[in-house]
């Protein structure tokens, strides 16, 4: 698909949705408000920048600046074209749970859990970043190594055969927060699933809750205190539980190549955290759904 298709799909899809609810989250009660450009246009400009590369709003800005005056005639200046996105924050949740409500499954009933991190900084930069308090704090990404200031983004994944799992829930929280309590959260409301996550989520009442909630989790084994190797079955268990849960892995390897998601540093405030977290990741999960097959 050329960019000028990729374009008008992208508008289209935003205006279908913004009509059947969206707008909701977008009320404004000025009694004088007059929008030269509308907020279609602020959505579809902002997903197009993020699907043809732009890692900031203002490469966005300036590219539509310079090549899409025809396509925006009232495209504001940079910071009114900020304001304006941020205000919109509250509608990308909500966005994409319509994408991923729309997205056709073959689940095969394995749910697959991780999170990963979005920093706004990172190692030595972290000590002085005050943005988004409400959400944000100082955490540490072993996967990484990695030392930031941030949040974490939590994903619950149905696997596909074939294919990268389809994310059935996402939560925002901030990079401190232990990725076995946050799972706790969610525990309640999955019944009868097979889980596949790493050694965070393992806990000690797993058998009581797999009998009450026909809940099963499944995590790598973990040395026990002194143990210096793990048993033939446990290193068997181990290499099919990361076998499996391998694919949500993938997932948020694609997400940043295709979004630049983890690396937030230019965000400035909380509605902007929003905007950058779930603005891409509906982003992401609309081309995936929608963009990538069409010719």
């Amino acid at each position: 698909m050329d960019w000028q298709n990729q374009l008008i799909t992208i508008y289209l899809y935003i205006c279908k949705e913004y009509e059947e609810g969206l707008w909701v989250y977008a009320q404004r009660f000025a009694p004088h408000v007059e929008l030269k450009i509308t907020d279609e246009e602020v959505i579809s400009l902002y997903w197009f920048g993020i699907l043809d590369g732009h890692r900031t709003i203002k490469q966005t800005h300036t590219y539509a600046d310079r090549h899409l005056r025809e396509w925006f005639p009232a495209l504001p200046t940079y910071p009114a074209y900020v304001m304006r996105l941020n205000r919109l924050a509250d509608l990308f949740s909500p966005l994409l749970e319509r994408i991923q409500s729309q997205a056709a499954t073959t689940g095969t009933g394995k749910l697959l859990v991780d999170s990963f991190p979005v920093a706004l900084a990172r190692q030595g930069h972290r000590f002085k970043a005050c943005v988004a308090p409400e959400v944000a704090n100082h955490g540490y990404c072993s996967t990484k190594k990695m030392h930031f200031y941030g949040v974490r983004v939590h994903v619950i994944g149905r696997k596909q055969a074939g294919t990268l799992p389809v994310p059935e829930y996402v939560g925002l929280l901030p990079a401190n927060e232990h990725d076995g309590k946050v799972f706790d959260l969610i525990r309640p409301v999955l019944q009868q699933e097979e889980v596949f996550g790493d050694k965070a989520y393992q806990r000690p009442d797993a058998d009581e809750v797999e009998q009450r909630q026909q809940l099963k989790v499944l995590t790598p084994v973990k040395k026990k205190k002194g143990q210096v190797h793990l048993e033939a079955d446990e290193k068997w268990l181990s290499t099919a539980v990361s076998q499996v849960r391998q694919p949500i892995e993938t997932l948020f390897g694609w997400i940043e190549k295709k979004t630049g998601i983890e690396i937030a540093s230019n965000v400035r405030s909380h509605h902007g955290l929003l905007v950058h977290v779930f603005g891409r990741l509906s982003a992401a999960m609309f081309f995936w759904n929608q963009l990538r097959c069409s010719p």
